[in-house]
Formats: structure tokens, sequence, C-alpha cells
């Protein structure tokens, strides 16, 4: 990271809320400005955000290595490996853990950062959590289904929300407007 870099986030982290000082996952802070689905195609939705609860060797079982250190030991992909970036169809982008929807095709933009932007969630789909990884305070997000990393929030996305969701392309999985979303990984 560049030192204008740097100090922009330094800039924005003075002012993230102090709501989000408390470390863990929580069920009680739903990300900022989410998409409400009903705003959205019928082919976003799905009705169960019950908690997934599965043990590492499970999830490990499951999902490649390189997908299960991004998701559950929040890991970064390298800046622009994801073919995500480049993905321009309308669709969903769900959780590549459990299968979640996440965000609508209408809400991704190119940011230029290297991976796979958006400026909202779909509603009540991710929660939030304070994370210190780099010295100073950033606001990382997870699937609110099976906790799986996603990626972090910044303050310099488009309107109408003003917010950049920088997710790890691994994380997501993109399913086309005309196909089936696959069924919730239980």
């Amino acid at each position: 990271m560049d030192r204008a870099a740097f100090l922009k986030h330094l800039a924005w982290a003075a002012a993230v809320p102090t709501v989000l000082s408390a470390c863990g996952r929580s069920r009680s802070r739903p990300a900022p400005d989410a998409v409400a689905s009903d705003t959205l195609d019928v082919h976003s939705l799905r009705d169960d955000f019950s908690p997934l609860e599965k043990s590492k060797e499970a999830w490990k079982s499951v999902l490649a290595p390189d997908v299960y250190r991004i998701l559950f030991e929040a890991g970064t992909e390298p800046r622009r490996s994801s073919p995500l970036l480049t993905e321009t169809r309308t669709g969903t982008y769900i959780c590549t853990g459990c299968r979640l929807p996440l965000f609508s095709s209408k809400t991704k933009y190119k940011s230029g950062t290297g991976w796979p932007s958006f400026w909202a969630p779909l509603k009540e789909r991710v929660e939030t959590m304070k994370d210190m990884k780099l010295g100073y305070p950033r606001t990382e997000y997870h699937c609110v289904r099976c906790g799986g990393h996603q990626g972090h929030i910044f303050k310099d996305g488009p309107k109408p929300t003003g917010l950049r969701y920088c997710n790890n392309g691994l994380a997501l999985s993109f399913v086309p407007k005309d196909e089936e979303l696959p069924p919730l990984r239980t």
C-alpha cells in the first residue's frame, strides 16, 4: 500500500463508529446501506439466514484449500487474479462456502482496485466486525450464514451508498440470471 492510500485509510479509520469496536462475529451488526431484496429480481432471494455451524474439518472437506484460507482464515487472493473482475452478466454473486446470495450484479462496479467491488450487499446477508490486522481499524465483512470472510468495506465507493465492498473473488461464485441458484450447503 502506498503512503497516500495508507493516509486515506487512516483518515477513514478515525471516522469508524465505536460500535464496530467489538471483536468477533456478531449477529447484531448488519452491514450499512444494504440493498432491500424487494428492489431486486427474484433470482437473488433466499429465505434461510440461520447460522450454519460446521467444523473446520467439514469445511476443509468441501472447499479448495485457497478458498478455505480466504473464507475461514481471512486470507486475501492476489490482486487482479479473480475472473469475476471481468464478469458483466446479470445475475447473483453467492458465498462460495454456503451458497447464500450476497450481492446482485446490479450493485457491482469497476473500482480499479483489483478485486470485485460492490456498492451494497443484499439486505441482511453480511455482518461486520473491526479488523486491526494492519495496525489500523478496518471494517471486515462476513457471510451472515456461514461466517466466511468476504472482504472489507471502504468509504470510497460510488453513489448511492458511497461504500465499496471490496470482495475476494474466490469467496464468491457467480450465477447468471438464467441459471438456477444451487442449493444452500448444509
